[in-house]
């Protein structure tokens, strides 16, 4: 099974590059990437390796919160995944990289028109607001000057911009991304 799932990693990422290198062409230069891709690897790796205890963990009870680490339990699989939960380690090379990716948006700001111009772009409905937040390194704090027009949070965004490896925080969330947009469209399959 394990042989299975590296082949299959391995096809994707060969296909995602020449796909990368396809899109940046017709895209203005803009580099399509995915969440994955902001993750440093070592991270990646723990969160798609968690340690067994995790299946054990029922839904909704106490140990089933981000903030009861189980750090220090000397597992290092188990520490290095609670580590990796709350990382905001990032990967330098995207730092100034005019990059297109898709999301779904926590408003955190509107204009006059109630436009969306301040917002956290996460991977996946209901980050920051019904669920625990991913990692920082997998949030992109982002301000658009022309707002966007959101008439429900189950929308999805395709967004293009410059990426600049900025930490901030505040009440809803921390991000270890900054994002200027320049293009944003409706997310279609």
């Amino acid at each position: 099974m394990m042989i299975l799932l590296r082949v299959v990693l391995m096809c994707l990422s060969v296909i995602g590059a020449a796909a990368v290198f396809a899109d940046a062409n017709s895209n203005g230069g803009a580099q399509t990437i995915e969440w994955t891709d902001l993750m440093p690897e070592d991270d990646l790796h723990a969160l798609m390796n968690p340690p067994d205890y995790i299946d054990e963990i029922e839904d909704g009870s106490e140990e089933d919160v981000l903030e009861n680490s189980l750090l220090g339990r000397g597992d290092p699989i188990a520490d290095r995944y609670q580590q990796a939960l709350v990382s905001t380690r990032v990967r330098s090379e995207f730092d100034g990289r005019l990059i297109r990716i898709p999301g779904f948006i926590v408003p955190l700001d509107f204009d006059e028109q109630q436009r969306v111009t301040h917002f956290f772009l996460v991977p996946f409905f209901g980050a920051c607001i019904h669920v625990p937040p991913p990692p920082p390194n997998q949030i992109i704090f982002a301000v658009s000057k022309e707002g966007i027009g959101q008439e429900s949070l189950y929308d999805a965004f395709w967004l293009t911009g410059k990426v600049t490896v900025a930490l901030t925080e505040n009440d809803v969330a921390t991000s270890s991304y900054s994002m200027e947009v320049t293009g944003v469209e409706v997310y279609r399959e």
